[in-house]
């Protein structure tokens, strides 16, 4: 199984947007070649990290792909896909990308070498740890 971050803007879409939807919805509005094709990559029920960017900066959920790759909705342009997906848990803290820049073993990871990038990998070993971290069972 794959595992992925996907990073929205909490005043655009936040945690408690997802929470509240309580059913899949879109993650549209992507236009970078590269979290495109990471879209791509996806399978249905892979995990993903919920990251709130600009001033909180923090991992705050997990979500699951709840539907592949499909035409973006938000646009007609045939260039631009999306997934889908629904909220799983919370974490029982946020962890902030301070603390993931500063952990010894997780300076290999996509956030912390291209924190532009809106929908990015993340590997089973990072996973593990932003969990405890996060403090939820992996």
């Amino acid at each position: 199984m794959a595992y992925w971050l996907f990073k929205s803007e909490p005043e655009t879409w936040g945690w408690h947007h997802q929470v509240e939807k309580g059913a899949p919805e879109e993650w549209n509005g992507v236009r970078n070649y590269q979290a495109r094709n990471n879209m791509r990559e996806m399978k249905k029920g892979e995990l993903g990290f919920f990251y709130h960017s600009v001033k909180e900066k923090a991992v705050v959920g997990i979500v699951r792909v709840a539907n592949e790759v499909h035409p973006d909705s938000t646009t007609d342009d045939p260039r631009w896909e999306c997934v889908d997906v629904e909220a799983v848990k919370s974490f029982e803290r946020p962890v902030t990308l301070d603390e993931i820049k500063a952990h010894p073993k997780l300076g290999d990871m996509v956030l912390v070498n291209n924190s532009r990038l809106s929908v990015q990998p993340v590997s089973e070993a990072e996973w593990k740890i932003i969990c405890e971290l996060g403090g939820v069972k992996p």
